[in-house]
């Protein structure tokens, strides 16, 4: 499939990604040649999809599917305790895979170790980094669908109402403030085990291997669509984008696939950086628990459009997670022609 010369390019692709052994490396045992390496790294990303889109399609299909919808409140809790444990599955490929491929297993192959004097700052932007995006996103949605703003905090007022709980507006807008400040603190720590599931599946484990076999940019665009893809029957389900839209599920999915992408390409590039996934982590678990902040600014007498904002998953409240990927994923790809040392 390759010529001679662009295996040998991808090898030093790969040297880069794990230069000197870096503390995020994938040990390669040293009795495999070449080409029996690039043989079993095939093998583990075929045999990792297999086993993770099984293992998640059938949860969710014969699982999840036939009890969504059901109005008993403990079917739904069901239902919701079960779609969180999918999250675990990406995981559970991972360590399967290593175990029938027999990869030793050690904290460097696995993506897991901390230097935080030296990756601080990627750090800081899968965290912070990631609720300032997020912010800036329901702002520009607000900015240009200014009619679905509510100062008065309507939609707030509508849930505490629906909970038969009386309060003012002072007392919202407090409830509120309080709400962003503990989600941009916390968020990242309250996922952490969730996320961990993904995370340590899409990138500790499946992104050193495709940047195994494949340049940097299809190798990301590829992640990206594989983890939307994964998500589908959920989509289906109406997660994120709701049933009963044009294009249902189809255009749900497509656009699934590029939020997945865009955040994907943002994950890959500090887990690249620091050769671990747990920035990625605590990236991932900061968009679950930051990502409805807009929402809670919402009019209850104008809806907003789930396929725009005001959350990350539509193209504008999206908008600033779009153009970091679109920049992060040129710079990788500027530094992928650059010459290698040595």
């Amino acid at each position: 499939m390759d010529t001679d010369n662009n295996r040998q390019e991808m090898q030093e692709i790969w040297k880069k990604f794990n230069k000197q052994g870096g503390t995020g490396s994938v040990k390669t045992a040293p009795e495999l040649t070449p080409e029996e390496e690039k043989k079993r790294n095939r093998k583990q990303i075929g045999l990792y999809l297999l086993i993770t889109f099984a293992l998640t399609y059938g949860t969710e299909i014969f699982g999840i599917m036939p009890m969504a919808g059901n109005m008993d409140a403990e079917q739904a809790y069901r239902v919701q305790g079960m779609i969180s444990s999918v999250m675990f599955l990406p995981a559970a490929g991972a360590l399967l895979t290593l175990l029938l491929t027999k990869e030793r297993l050690t904290a460097r192959s696995l993506m897991l170790t901390v230097n935080l004097k030296k990756d601080l700052k990627y750090y800081g932007l899968a965290w912070f980094g990631f609720v300032l995006l997020i912010l800036f996103g329901a702002a520009l949605y607000f900015v240009i669908f200014r009619d679905q703003f509510d100062a008065g905090l309507g939609y707030m007022k509508a849930l505490t109402d629906a909970q038969g709980v009386e309060t003012t507006e002072a007392q919202l807008s407090q409830a509120v403030v309080m709400q962003l400040v503990m989600g941009a603190v916390l968020a990242p720590f309250a996922n952490l085990l969730n996320c961990f599931g993904e995370e340590w599946g899409w990138r500790g484990f499946l992104l050193p291997r495709m940047l195994k076999q494949f340049k940097v940019v299809p190798a990301l665009l590829l992640c990206g669509l594989i983890w939307g893809l994964w998500h589908a029957p959920l989509t289906i389900l109406g997660h994120n984008y709701g049933v009963g839209y044009a294009g249902y599920p189809v255009t749900g999915i497509l656009a699934m696939c590029l939020f997945c992408t865009a955040i994907g390409i943002i994950l890959s590039y500090v887990t690249i950086k620091t050769k671990s996934c747990i920035p990625a982590i605590m990236g991932h678990g900061t968009l679950n628990g930051f990502a409805s902040a807009g929402i809670l600014f919402t009019s209850v007498d104008h809806p907003y459009n789930v396929f725009l904002g005001p959350t990350p998953t539509g193209l504008i409240g999206g908008a600033g997670f779009l153009v970091l990927a679109g920049v992060l994923l040129y710079l990788l790809y500027k530094e992928e022609k650059e010459p290698q040392p040595g």
